[in-house]
């Protein structure tokens, strides 16, 4: 378990260590958000039902939201939003490779085990970040759990459902095979500031720790409706959080930035901005 420091204070009290581990957490949270909200964009009119369709574009919403909610956090400490999302070059980002991979066509079972595997790690995530030294992070968790067990539920319930059908049940499988290599890496570290995150108390359980009780809910769950975890996979390379991605991203990151560069942005444009914290 990481040891908890005192209060870090506010953006403007940090010193240049505590910046620089803040910004890292932040950046992982808020990246791994916007890029799973871009890829579920996909599935909208592409579902298999109606309820369906409603569900993963509600999903993409939240995702969105919570993207926005950890980058005007980053945006405190001296960032537009410009610099973080529109004009970085695609190796600035720090996502874990699982959500950058393009869904497998008609393949329903991909985003079903895709979202499940992403979300129990962000159930974890956000556990670890409720007791937060960094006040602005713990406040902004509290607001996003919510929705976020929503997704979980709704990821579960489509596996029981799958799981009950020969054909279904052949392809989840196979889905699990593909991406639970990847849904490793959301547990890689990112550079050498790993240690400040856990000493400074910026979230209260280590990657590894976080790694073991994904794997056991994982495994616990899966074995339970019959499926097979390669518990010995490895975490797939790249990884992303040391800003190496699949080809798959730089294709990605040209159709999100290419309204803003072809409209001739210089600034993005919000409808309406959330109350600072």
């Amino acid at each position: 378990m990481a040891t908890t420091e005192s209060d870090l204070g506010g953006p403007t009290d940090l010193s240049e260590d505590e910046q620089r581990a803040v910004e890292a957490q932040l950046l992982r949270l808020a990246d791994d958000e916007l890029i799973q909200a871009e890829r579920y964009t996909f599935w909208q009119v592409r579902a298999p039902t109606l309820e369906s369709d409603l569900s993963i574009s509600n999903n993409a919403q939240d995702e969105l939201g919570h993207a926005r909610l950890w980058y005007d956090a980053v945006q405190q400490l001296g960032y537009s939003e410009e610099s973080l999302i529109y004009e970085s070059d695609p190796s600035d980002f720090q996502h874990s490779t699982l959500v950058e991979l393009p869904f497998a066509e008609g393949d329903w079972a991909d985003a079903i085990v895709r979202a499940y595997l992403y979300d129990v790690a962000e159930d974890i995530r956000l556990s670890a970040l409720e007791d937060s030294s960094y006040e602005i992070i713990r406040n902004r968790t509290s607001r996003i759990q919510g929705e976020e067990g929503y997704h979980l539920e709704h990821a579960e319930s489509w596996l029981d459902r799958m799981a009950l059908d020969e054909e279904a049940s052949e392809r989840v499988q196979a889905a699990i095979d593909e991406l639970y290599p990847y849904a490793l890496t959301l547990f890689e570290p990112v550079g050498d500031v790993e240690a400040d995150i856990d000493r400074l108390g910026i979230r209260t359980m280590t990657l590894d720790e976080m790694r073991t009780e994904w794997e056991t809910r994982v495994e616990s769950f899966l074995t339970e409706l019959g499926f097979d975890v390669p518990t010995d996979a490895a975490p797939a390379t790249p990884a992303g959080r040391d800003n190496e991605h699949t080809d798959h991203w730089h294709d990605l990151h040209e159709q999100m930035t290419s309204s803003y560069r072809n409209l001739g942005r210089d600034e993005a444009t919000l409808i309406m901005a959330d109350d600072d914290e």
